[in-house]
């Protein structure tokens, strides 16, 4: 297997999870957020930019060493 092939197993598979993450964000938003809050629907591809967002948002730098 070649290095284009590698590189396209590896895009493939991080497009699936991201995929797979973000069905969890679109059903719960879907259910919950339209009847409580008055918000649109969003579409599969919106909740993976929110699990993106988020991710940046809320990434935690903080290392703890143990000696």
């Amino acid at each position: 297997m070649g290095k284009i092939e590698a590189l396209l197993i590896v895009v493939g598979l991080l497009m699936l999870s991201a995929i797979l993450l973000a069905i969890p964000t679109m059903l719960l938003w879907n259910w919950l957020l339209p009847h409580l809050f008055n918000t649109p629907a969003i579409t599969l591809y919106e909740a993976v930019g929110i699990n993106l967002l988020s991710g940046i948002l809320f990434k935690s730098n903080v290392s703890v060493k143990k000696d």
